[in-house]
Formats: structure tokens, C-alpha cells, sequence
């Protein structure tokens, strides 16, 4: 992985704090933010990743649960604010098949297809959705382009995903990140998030060949999506981390809120790169609408898979849809 961020012991302690959920201590509350920021930019060309053990979770097509791996992730710490920060995790590079397997269930389009080889350099991802509480601290920062609403969501808390968010407001997020941080934030290519979401999986979910209401936040009380049960409609964004990690160790990408990713739309996959670049196009129809992933908490089964792809105006802003970040190492 090369080059990066030396972790600081403050940001060791603070990433250990959150895990634990222990109160800082005095002395680490006596931080101000241009300390911070002075910390951040002085240390920006170095990234020493901890490690982090987890437990993931597969599923049989009834959506009970039949095994339990134990995995293990690097990550480092981005400092933003007095207790709040960034976990971006490290995802190794690799070769996948991007898109649905001919007969994936509810794969109703082509938009999904052809499934095709797509090698992708390691990157750095967020660990979770973007919060209220970071988007906040950044939306306070100086302004790039275009002005940012502190407090944009629908659903209010500090841990759950920011909402309400179009694609320009993230791309704006994401600069002044940079600005701050002095390392390059920015969308997911639509490659790269498919890639992180799968974690090596080439089933319709990374749980397996299903999800349940106990997996993930969706609409699950609407038609099973294999022979599970149906399950809760929460009718809401829930806490970030409230449900299992995929094998990078990476949390509520299916369900909870769709992710914005930097590409322009495209119908399907013909002509699709072969790498994790964004795929950019010519066709101004094409770049009135930007991608989606993921699904939402108000969306079904079929519309969480790994593979499925959503488009929305750049403009647009629900209480369905959110995003997370990515870095690329120097």
C-alpha cells in the first residue's frame, strides 16, 4: 500500500474511545480544530493502517445464518473535528465479474449486463455511510464551489447517515475534505463500489443468496427475495454499523441509504471499462443522471443487490439517499 498518513497516538486513542464507547479524556478534549487541521496537513503524505478483527455473517437462501468467519481489515483514522472522525478502510486490489450473472433473480434490465472482468487497484474506502455528524464539521469548512446546508437530512441524529444530499453537495463535501485533509477524497467509481460492496462475493448480496429485516435496513416486509421470511419496515435511516460488515469489513452497503458514485449514467454495461476508472461520457442526455448503489431503507429486496445499478438527476436530494468516500494512495 505504499505511502501515507502516520496515525497520530491522538487518533489511535480516539479510534480505540469510539470502539469502546469511553468518554474522552481531558486532555484529548483540549484538542482544538486548528490543531487538528494543523496535524492533518502536516502529516497528510503518510498512512499507516491499523489492523481491526470482525465477524461476518452468510446467509442460506431461507436467510438463516450458516456460518460466521472471522476476518481481519486495515484502516486509518481521519481526525475532522473533537471526537469525530473518518475510518477509511484499505481494499486490496483485484480482478472481479462487475455486474449480474445471467438468471440473477430481479435483474429485470440490461442495465446490469454484460457481466464483465474488471481489474481495480487498491483504494481506501469509508468504513460507513457518511454521518450527520461529519457531514456537519465539513459543511463548516470554507467553501469550494457551492454552499453547503448543515443540517440537511429528514432523520435527525448525529450517527445516522447524512440524507438529502445531491450528487454536486457531495462532490463539494468531498473537496473541501481535500482542502482539509491534504489527501484526495472523492466518489466511488461505480467499479469501485460494486468491488468494495461484493468483498470477493459473487452472489446477488454479500451475505449470501439472500438478506432479512435482521441483516439490513430495506423494505423487508414486502415479498421475500429467495424463501426468507418477511421481516421489519423500519421506515427510517438507522444507526450507521447497526448490522454486519461484508468480508472488507465495510457496513450498510445494502440498504439504509443509496450512494451516490461519481459516474454518469450509462444503460448497460457494452463498452464499459476494464478497470476501476469512472466511466465518463460525451452524452449529455447521459449526464443529466449520475449512479446510485446500494438501495435504501424504503427500497425492496431486488433493489439492495450488489449489482444494481440506479440513476437520479445530479440535483436531486432524498431521505433515501446518502454517500461515502474514497481515497487513493499517492
Amino acid at each position: 500500500m505504499g505511502s501515507g498518513l502516520a496515525i497520530s497516538a491522538l487518533g489511535t486513542s480516539r479510534l480505540n474511545r469510539a470502539a469502546s464507547k469511553n468518554p474522552p479524556s481531558e486532555q484529548e478534549s483540549s484538542i482544538t480544530d486548528s490543531q487538528l487541521l494543523s496535524l492533518n496537513a502536516t502529516t497528510a503524505k503518510t498512512i499507516e493502517p491499523i489492523a481491526t478483527n470482525f465477524e461476518t455473517i452468510t446467509l442460506d437462501p431461507g436467510g438463516q445464518i450458516i456460518s460466521r468467519p472471522q476476518k481481519q481489515a486495515q484502516y486509518f483514522l481521519e481526525n475532522l473535528s473533537q471526537g469525530i472522525a473518518l475510518e477509511m478502510i484499505v481494499i486490496p486490489s483485484g480482478t472481479f465479474l462487475m455486474g449480474a450473472a445471467e438468471g440473477e433473480k430481479s435483474s429485470y434490465t440490461d442495465s446490469d449486463k454484460p457481466q464483465h472482468s474488471v481489474s481495480v487497484n487498491s483504494f481506501y474506502i469509508g468504513k460507513y455511510p457518511i454521518t450527520q455528524a461529519q457531514w456537519r464539521v465539513i459543511a463548516s469548512l470554507p467553501k469550494i464551489e457551492r454552499d453547503l446546508n448543515p443540517d440537511p437530512s429528514h432523520f435527525k441524529g448525529d450517527d445516522l447517515p447524512v440524507e438529502r444530499v445531491s450528487w454536486y453537495e457531495a462532490q463539494e463535501f468531498c473537496a473541501r475534505l481535500t482542502q482539509y485533509s491534504g489527501k484526495k477524497y472523492q466518489l466511488p467509481s461505480e467499479a469501485q463500489w460494486e468491488y468494495a460492496c461484493r468483498g470477493g462475493t459473487t452472489t446477488p448480496f454479500y451475505f449470501g443468496p439472500t438478506i432479512t429485516g435482521q441483516v439490513a435496513n430495506y423494505l423487508a416486509s414486502e415479498g421475500p427475495y429467495a424463501v426468507e421470511a418477511t421481516g421489519e419496515f423500519r421506515k427510517s435511516t438507522t444507526r450507521v454499523g447497526s448490522f454486519p460488515p461484508n468480508n472488507f469489513g465495510l457496513y450498510d452497503l445494502h440498504g439504509g441509504v443509496y450512494e451516490w458514485c461519481a459516474d454518469p449514467w450509462h444503460k448497460n454495461y457494452d463498452g464499459a471499462p476494464t478497470d476501476d476508472s469512472v466511466w465518463l461520457s460525451d452524452n449529455a442526455k447521459d449526464n443529466r443522471y449520475r449512479i446510485l448503489r446500494g438501495g435504501g431503507w424504503a427500497t425492496e429486496a431486488r433493489q439492495c443487490r450488489s449489482a444494481q445499478r440506479t440513476r437520479f438527476g445530479p440535483d436531486n436530494k432524498y431521505s433515501t439517499i446518502g454517500f461515502r468516500v474514497v481515497v487513493i494512495p499517492a
